[in-house]
């Protein structure tokens, strides 16, 4: 059962949480729940495509800080000896690959194992899969790696979830479930839902979400997100009034490219 930990808010106020096994109690710059826009779908498709076309901030750059705060977080609060990076052939699973550089530029003993063979990468992901590749991280079969491992950082399926997980996307997250090793997810664990929640199928429990830019509607209040936290990607404040985001995130990551969200408040 995870422990329980007491931690500074903001404004510092000592607030309860929780931490899964071998979980660091670190304090991070918080914000409320009540506090920030929560985004559909089709929202993050949107700010997506407004990143890209419009304002030509390309998606390495995004993927880049994704997997950089990525490996922030898991270093900070794991500092893991020997980790798994689980990883899908699209742009989570691209974030993920950035996430095993970081971690191996930082003396962890990284693997990798991937949804689909390395050839079925395409664009970005695939450019990211390379890089490791020249690192000399290794692909692995991650079946029997994850239960070897330290941590399990879990980027096998973004928000472009349709229906239930299946084939080698199935089976990873079922070794995940399977194995007694801390899992942070990059922006939704795998099989979640992004705008409803809804788990169609096979779904990764992590201990830490990490969301990407502002937190996705199908992840509030869930207890299999874990400790949820939002990290920066560069999305310009701009971006979301174009689109009617409220509250505005201007300024949202001046303390930290990384915040927690928290629950003080009663809804």
């Amino acid at each position: 059962m995870p422990a329980s930990v007491v931690r500074n808010n903001d404004n510092g106020v000592m607030e309860s949480g929780t931490t899964s096994p071998h979980e660091r109690s670190v304090p991070w710059p918080t914000i409320d729940a009540e506090d920030i826009a929560w985004l559909s779908t089709e929202q993050m498709v949107e700010v997506d495509r407004v990143m890209v076309e419009d304002l030509h901030i390309e998606l390495v750059q995004m993927m880049e800080n994704a997997g950089r705060n990525l490996a922030r977080v898991a270093l900070t609060l794991w500092n893991p000896e020997r980790a798994v990076v689980v990883a899908g052939t699209g742009g989570n699973g691209g974030g993920g690959l950035v996430a095993a550089r970081h971690l191996a530029n930082a003396g962890v003993t990284v693997s990798v194992a991937l949804s689909k063979p390395a050839a079925s990468f395409r664009g970005v992901p695939a450019h990211q899969l390379d890089i490791v590749q020249r690192l000399g991280v290794p692909v692995v079969d991650g079946l029997s790696a994850i239960a070897h491992a330290d941590l399990v950082v879990d980027a096998l399926i973004g928000y472009s979830l349709r229906g239930a997980p299946r084939g080698r996307s199935a089976e990873l997250i079922e070794a995940i479930g399977a194995a007694s090793v801390p899992v942070i997810s990059l922006d939704v664990p795998s099989g979640v839902d992004t705008s409803t929640g809804a788990v169609p199928g096979v779904q990764v429990r992590a201990d830490v979400t990490l969301t990407l830019a502002l937190p996705k509607r199908g992840l509030r209040s869930r207890p299999d997100v874990g400790r949820l936290f939002v990290g920066d990607i560069s999305v310009p404040a701009s971006v979301y009034d174009g689109l009617g985001v409220t509250p505005s995130p201007d300024q949202l990551f001046r303390q930290s490219p990384v915040r927690e969200i928290t629950t003080t408040r009663h809804r």
